[in-house]
């Protein structure tokens, strides 16, 4: 209670609304601080904004600066020390006198105070060209598109330059905030391999390229958000801990609860391998769903794409009865992911660093990365605006077969597709040369025997060679394969029974692990359908990083979890 109970204080005739008494909070420091009186204060609360500052030439500021060294240089009299707080992919340049700079060493945390001066002369850019807009009765002759590659040396002669100031901060007070012994800090300035990084999960992030890919994995995240919110769709927290292996696979992890010899649950239980089961339940009470939430696969699989822990993007949508609308909104949600990423400060910073490297070994950690280049072809492909192709399972076998002594295992109708003959058909069917696009491929269609006993089976006239086969989609891409899948999924009793008996799973209906799932048909299941991303694959395809080993801050693998 607050002093006087509300009826009370209404008796005394006390006038709403209340001033609720000042508790005396703190103010919060934030890693940058601009002091004294000037106007910009509030505006500046990191490395990023204080690059960002449009600071007059002359007019110099006192700075507090809170970060990281990355960088000790050493001159006469003076020390170029690098410092960030993770805001930015570039660090900001602190002069501290060779005194000062005594106790200074690399991994350090600090903090610095002086006076944020202009470097003269700025740094000069030039921009990417303008592309003439079509007349009226003119039709563009391609896409606008994502801009990577720097133009020709003499057409950039030719174009105005872009005039960016940048300051340095001349130190006059430092202060040790966490010690750090440099001669076994592993993060040091030199090239480091990926794979050596690995070994340090726990610091790795510290690198310049791995703190802005935690940047930009928030900021997709937010995108989604907004991009789901304008759709319609409600985000939802599935359960981690599960009853039932979605996918009927087998490759769950099981739960051991506590140490007790009696068990912790009353059945066993798993690591969700997906919430999709849970997120149809979800759907029956709020229409249109999604979330972005852990899975877990006990995979021995030792490839650049499979982790053990991964995030899994999941959407399922009520009183939808055409699979094309759940592949329509695939394509409009990863359309409007690129758009909105590609305004992201995360995504310009990893932009300009790959046009203008720093020194040798940024160059050669950036050359780790895919082509600049079939990055531009890979965005570009998702921007297309017309529907993405779309081709059968039969259809893929059919082109498969025409060349089979490309594969190292031949395609067979009623197998599944292997990664190799994903990536062959996502770049022959989806390459666009006149937009210099690799557009995504939706596979739809499958036999039902090497599909998951949930998904819907298709019209007849899809049936083939006598064979059932199942409303559902792959979505795949050039160098990853599979980016995406989903389905119409079964909505009618009597099938889903059926589906399980068909999967020798008949059992499952009346086991409490199912039973919950099966039962949504039995009171007011409309038709619906939903999808799964790979959210830690389709952020490598977009960055380039080969592995997703390399994107996720502390990747769960078979044979390996270092911290």
């Amino acid at each position: 209670m607050l002093g006087t109970s509300l009826s009370a204080m209404r008796s005394t005739h006390v006038s709403l609304p209340l001033r609720l008494p000042r508790i005396g909070y703190a103010s919060r420091r934030y890693s940058v601080r601009v002091l004294g009186d000037s106007a910009a204060k509030p505006a500046v609360q990191n490395v990023a904004d204080l690059k960002a500052w449009p600071l007059e030439s002359g007019q110099d500021c006192l700075v507090e600066i809170n970060g990281w060294v990355r960088n000790i240089r050493k001159a006469s009299a003076v020390r170029f020390v690098e410092v960030s707080d993770g805001s930015s992919y570039s660090t900001v340049q602190a002069v501290v006198s060779k005194e000062m700079a005594e106790e200074i060493r690399l991994g350090a945390a600090v903090r610095l105070k002086g006076l944020w001066k202009l470097q003269s002369p700025p740094q000069v850019f030039s921009p990417p060209p303008e592309e003439p807009a079509p007349t009226p009765d003119e039709k563009p002759s391609r896409l606008p598109q994502i801009k990577f590659i720097d133009p020709a040396p003499d057409a950039r002669e030719e174009r105005p330059k872009i005039t960016v100031p940048v300051g340095e901060l001349q130190v006059d007070e430092v202060q040790i905030l966490g010690a750090s012994d440099p001669d076994t800090y592993p993060i040091q300035r030199k090239y480091t391999s990926p794979e050596t990084l690995r070994n340090w999960p726990h610091l790795r992030m510290r690198t310049n390229l791995n703190s802005t890919l935690l940047r930009l994995r928030s900021d997709t995240i937010g995108s989604l958000s907004k991009i789901f919110n304008q759709e319609n769709f409600i985000q939802t927290h599935p359960p981690i801990i599960t009853s039932a292996d979605c996918e009927g696979a087998g490759e769950a992890f099981k739960v051991i609860g506590g140490t007790r010899e009696s068990p912790f649950f009353d059945s066993p239980k798993f690591l969700t391998v997906s919430s999709q089961l849970h997120l149809e339940a979800m759907a029956q009470a709020a229409g249109n769903v999604w979330t972005l939430s852990p899975s877990f696969r006990a995979e021995r699989s030792d490839t650049n794409r499979h982790l053990s822990e991964f995030y899994m993007l999941e959407a399922e949508m009520s009183f939808v009865d055409d699979m094309d609308e759940v592949m329509d909104l695939v394509q409009r949600m990863t359309r409007s992911l690129v758009q909105d990423l590609a305004q992201q400060s995360s995504w310009k910073e990893l932009e300009h660093a790959r046009r203008h490297p720093r020194g040798p070994a940024e160059t050669r950690t950036l050359e780790d990365l895919d082509d600049i280049a079939v990055l531009e072809r890979r965005w570009n492909g998702m921007l297309v605006p017309e529907k993405w192709p779309r081709i059968t399972y039969s259809e893929a076998i059919n082109i498969l077969e025409e060349h089979i002594d490309k594969f190292e295992r031949p395609p067979v109708w009623g197998q599944g597709l292997g990664s190799e003959h994903e990536k062959f058909l996502a770049e022959l069917i989806g390459y666009d040369k006149e937009r210099n696009a690799y557009v995504p491929v939706f596979v739809t269609h499958y036999p039902r025997d090497i599909k998951a006993f949930y998904m819907r089976e298709s019209a007849a006239e899809h049936h083939i060679k006598g064979q059932i086969v199942v409303d559902c989609f792959d979505l795949i891409a050039p160098d990853i394969g599979e980016l995406a899948g989903g389905s119409m999924r079964e909505h009618l009793l009597h099938k889903i029974i059926t589906n399980l008996r068909h999967f020798s799973l008949e059992a499952s209906a009346n086991d409490p692990r199912l039973k919950w799932y099966v039962d949504l048909r039995r009171w007011g299941c409309p038709p619906h359908g939903g999808f799964g991303i790979g959210f830690d694959r389709l952020l490598s395809y977009l960055t380039g990083v080969r592995s997703i080993r390399d994107l996720v801050a502390f990747p769960r693998l078979y044979g390996r979890t270092d911290c």
